[in-house]
């Protein structure tokens, strides 16, 4: 997942201890945290991820890369952004073996379906960090998965050795080792099974090519993760609009420019919420009427036209009055 930032109203958060910091690859460190009290945490699934609320008051969202089975441990996997606004870079300067954090309970967009015949997990750079837990439990369950690890240099792949444990059917494509020339998705999905469940998580690029390479080649259970906002253009007017909150009969005005989280959080509504960028899906909040303006990376196209759900953080209305199930 991508660095993001986080205000005061936030999910509830667990006590966190860091044991091992390890470097896996140029400008990666993985993290593994334990409990300050009790002797679990909550259970996750594969692809889930974590907020660490970090003591620079900044938070950002993590990819767990270890096993579901482990209850006594979350392990996530940090690359050092060059782009960083204080959030790996803090990871990567100041955290220590021994230092505590708050953290957030595991939220999952990106849910593995472990009853799938066949399945393809695509990785690129830190993208590895949800595939690598997705491929340990189909690899443990016997399933038919096959894993494409592309990063620009061995150097820079982290978790080769992990991989390389798990064995099973494990591509690595170093762009550096193929005169920089990317993998060929096309050619390699066109292989796969009919009906093959395809996940792809990387860079936006890599992203948009997964996408067209699937609809290419006719697959159509395609599943992505960014790690970056991908926001499509809109024409749509940015003009003022209306909220009506069903529980209380309370409503706001939206004015042009301003966002809806913004507005109820200055109202004292009590909603959750973590990346502001549209990605982690912490503020995901139900709409009861009206159209909502969908500016988030997690909802599918088919949920976006549905228009049951939205994320508040980004998302507005199209619309003259949004009414939403809050209090």
């Amino acid at each position: 997942m991508d660095e993001q930032t986080v205000g005061s109203g936030v999910t509830a958060r667990l006590g966190a201890r860091v044991r091992t910091i390890r470097h896996e690859a140029e400008r990666v460190l993985s993290i593994e945290l334990v409990p300050v009290e009790g002797a679990a945490f909550p259970s996750f699934t594969p692809g889930a991820h974590i907020d660490l609320h970090l003591p620079n008051g900044i938070t950002r969202s993590y990819s767990l890369i270890n096993s579901p089975d482990e209850n006594g441990r979350y392990v996530i996997g940090v690359l050092a952004d060059e782009k960083s606004r204080g959030g790996s870079r803090y990871v990567h300067e100041h955290l220590l073996c021994g230092s505590t954090l708050s953290i957030g309970k595991p939220r999952n967009n990106f849910a593995l379906d472990e009853q799938a015949a066949s399945t393809v997990l695509i990785a690129g750079g830190i993208g590895v960090t949800p595939m690598l837990c997705m491929y340990r439990r189909l690899r443990q369950k016997g399933r038919d998965v096959r894993f494409v690890y592309c990063s620009r240099s061995r150097a820079q792949a982290a978790f080769l050795e992990e991989l390389d444990a798990l064995g099973g059917d494990v591509r690595l494509h170093f762009d550096d080792e193929h005169d920089g020339r990317p993998f060929d998705l096309v050619g390699f999905l066109a292989q796969q099974n009919e009906g093959v469940h395809a996940y792809c998580c990387g860079p936006n690029a890599m992203l948009t090519a997964f996408e067209a390479a699937c609809a290419a080649v006719g697959i159509g259970n395609v599943h992505i993760e960014r790690f970056a906002a991908n926001v499509p253009v809109d024409d749509t007017p940015h003009t003022g609009y209306t909220v009506e909150l069903a529980r209380s009969g309370r409503t706001l005005n939206v004015p042009v420019g301003k966002a809806l989280l913004d507005v109820l959080l200055e109202a004292d509504v009590d909603v959750e919420y973590s990346c502001r960028e549209g990605l982690c899906g912490a503020c995901e909040t139900r709409v009861l009427g009206g159209c909502p303006d969908h500016r988030d990376s997690v909802l599918t196209q088919s949920e976006r036209a549905a228009g049951k759900t939205m994320m508040i953080c980004v998302s507005g209305a199209k619309s003259g009055t949004l009414v939403l199930d809050l209090a």
